[in-house]
């Protein structure tokens, strides 16, 4: 095949924009940060120098020194080995909550602009209140039906995030619905589901991946204000919004205890809002020439 046929060859849009992404120093940034925090979760047995829940009161309040390079928190325990072993539980909690909104977003956002009529207006007044109210008073007092226990905490985080989710897939779906391609398809005798699955689906692949990278960094962040008030993770989870709730009462005394969970928090965060912007851009169709 000859050169001027290579050039003249159709690109694959994935591969652009993974090409755009890996140039752009935001998207890589991103990258970097959250592959630290997966390799820090995934090798936390090997990467702490203590259990993270042995006590040691003689050794409470220890500033950082070579023994405990972050030093100790009220009871003792090593921060540094708290902070590795709650990176597990910020990733699950983000990947889990968000799983749980992208899929009956997803769903619900597709029954909506797919079929329209009752079944739209029922489904989006629905979201439409849930938007109605700030997002971590709902999930607050999701948690207070519950029960404050961190599997609640994300199921709550779960359920505010799904009107995102519905939002951007019944847009697509209803740019898309009446296009030539799908009424051929329906010609064709193509059923609802491959019509959804196969044509409508994919059109909203882009904006949800860019969706779902950000809103994971909000749900680590509403875990850890869920923790910081007592309806998330329960002592002695090393949870990086618990830590900070326990740190309260020693600010003064001893500001590191409070200092290295909120980096903590501030560095899993930024690491997916950094990647979100990255993959927002790679994937407009605007920078394609970029």
């Amino acid at each position: 095949m000859s050169k001027l046929e290579n050039k003249n060859r159709p690109s694959n849009p994935w591969h652009e924009a993974g090409r755009r992404l890996l140039k752009s120093r935001i998207g890589v940034l991103g990258i970097v940060f959250i592959g630290v925090l997966l390799l820090v979760a995934i090798f936390a047995p090997l990467l702490a120098p203590h259990d993270p829940f042995e006590q040691n009161i003689m050794m409470r309040y220890q500033a950082p020194s070579s023994e405990h390079l972050l030093g100790t928190d009220e009871m003792g325990r090593d921060i540094l080995s708290r902070i590795i072993y709650g990176s597990r539980i910020s990733l699950q909690v983000g990947l889990f909550s968000i799983g749980i909104a992208l899929v009956t977003g997803v769903f619900l956002g597709l029954l909506a602009g797919y079929y329209g009529g009752v079944l739209d207006m029922l489904i989006m007044r629905v979201m439409d209140v849930m938007l109605a109210f700030p997002a971590i008073l709902l999930a607050i007092a999701i948690v207070a039906i519950l029960g404050p226990q961190l599997r609640n905490a994300m199921l709550a985080i779960g359920i505010i995030n799904i009107p995102r989710f519905a939002r951007i897939v019944r847009s697509s779906a209803i740019s898309i619905k009446e296009s030539e391609y799908i009424a051929a398809a329906r010609m064709m005798g193509a059923s609802d589901v491959r019509i959804i699955f196969y044509h409508l689906l994919p059109n909203a692949m882009a904006p949800l991946i860019v969706q779902t990278t950000l809103s994971i960094a909000t749900a680590i962040l509403e875990a850890a204000a869920l923790s910081f008030l007592g309806l998330g993770a329960q002592p002695p989870t090393p949870e990086w919004g618990a830590m900070l709730s326990d740190a309260r009462s020693s600010l003064q005394r001893a500001p590191w205890v409070a200092t290295f969970p909120g980096l903590a928090i501030i560095f899993g965060v930024l690491g997916f809002n950094l990647l979100g912007d990255g993959l927002r851009d790679a994937l407009d169709p605007k920078m394609k020439n970029a």
